[in-house]
């Protein structure tokens, strides 16, 4: 297939990771007007970093390139082995079977229970075996520490525990990058800590983690990574102090 792309590799410490992310030279648009131009932005496997930012500053629209919902129009661009100057309409769906997407507003099904809403994920990306839907999803409610909720409809979550869920959704398909868009936006300090120590974890079995977030306290408590888009860029931070 065309939109797929040669792995190639980063340097991180004293390793060589395998880079799940690459862009070169990338400029983003929405229609006609440029949001982020000259983006050089490499992650690793496992890696966590923070998207940090102003709203309006091109966060959001550096996640929609990465998941093909904004086509890369001018530079160079990899994710999971996927060409995004490549992608056409029908090839995005594959690129999302490799990547997990967390949203702030969760974007459960209502009418559905937790079962449903994964069961029906899991058929859309192409699994017919009933018995290894269900095992699938077993795993990934106990990765997140929701082995007993299945039977569950979202309103009879807290929102701690649905976005709980999402982050197993996210994980369904063994992804090896999750996208995740304030997931900590519409939480307290308590539910936010237990989400932030879910994806760390995440990351450390490998799953790179690339998060949106306005929340300057989680970074200071879970440190990693920082890229700042301010002023139509996109720049590394030494660390939170550097750009407070």
């Amino acid at each position: 297939m065309k939109y797929l792309s040669e792995k190639c590799t980063k340097l991180i410490g004293n390793k060589i990771m395998e880079t799940v992310i690459d862009l070169t030279d990338v400029q983003i648009f929405q229609g006609h007007n440029l949001i982020l131009s000259d983006v050089d932005v490499k992650i690793g496997q496992g890696e966590f970093v923070y998207l940090i930012g102003q709203t309006g500053s091109g966060k959001s629209s550096l996640l929609k390139t990465l998941y093909g919902e904004i086509k890369l129009e001018k530079g160079t661009g990899n994710i999971a082995g996927f060409d995004l100057t490549k992608l056409k309409p029908k090839d995005i769906p594959f690129l999302r079977r490799k990547l997990g997407i967390v949203f702030q507003d969760f974007q459960l099904l209502t009418d559905r229970t937790v079962f449903q809403n994964l069961s029906f994920v899991l058929k859309a990306t192409g699994w017919k075996d009933d018995n290894k839907i269900k095992d699938r999803i077993s795993r990934v409610l106990e990765l997140v520490g929701l082995q007993t909720k299945d039977y569950k409809m979202p309103h009879e979550l807290s929102g701690g525990e649905q976005q709980r869920v999402v982050i197993a959704r996210a994980l369904l398909n063994e992804p090896e990058i999750i996208l995740a868009d304030e997931p900590t936006g519409n939480l307290d300090p308590k539910v936010s800590d237990d989400i932030m120590n879910l994806l760390h974890n995440i990351a450390q079995q490998g799953t790179a983690i690339l998060m949106a977030t306005h929340d300057y306290r989680i970074i200071q408590k879970y440190p990693g990574r920082i890229l700042k888009c301010a002023q139509g860029l996109v720049g590394e931070a030494s660390s939170l102090n550097a750009i407070l």
